[in-house]
């Protein structure tokens, strides 16, 4: 999956709570509606939209399925974003010996 279609799919807030929620393991649907304010069919479609990203997979467990983060996807974002990364060190760092050259805390 290219990076941009990740990034795209992980812009709304409640796709990257999903996310969240799968981060200790397969959860099925019922328990993402009861942590979350939001419907089944509402959490359904945004899982549809991770699947379909490779994002997320599905296992079928008796009677309901279970999904589970795919880290792979991630970690080619993850490593899409480390140039940007050291520019952001780079200006935290600059802005912590400012504030340490002022006598601030």
């Amino acid at each position: 999956m290219p990076t941009g279609a990740a990034i795209e799919v992980l812009a709304l807030p409640s796709r990257r709570r999903i996310l969240d929620l799968r981060r200790d393991g397969e959860r099925p649907v019922g328990e993402v509606v009861r942590c979350l304010d939001l419907t089944q069919p509402a959490v359904s479609k945004h899982l549809l939209v991770l699947k379909a990203a490779g994002l997320v997979e599905v296992r079928p467990a008796a009677q309901c399925r279970l999904y589970r983060i795919r880290p792979e996807p991630l970690a080619e974002l993850d490593a899409s974003l480390a140039p940007y990364r050291r520019l952001w060190s780079k200006g935290l760092d600059r802005l912590e010996r400012h504030l340490e050259g002022n006598g601030r805390p």
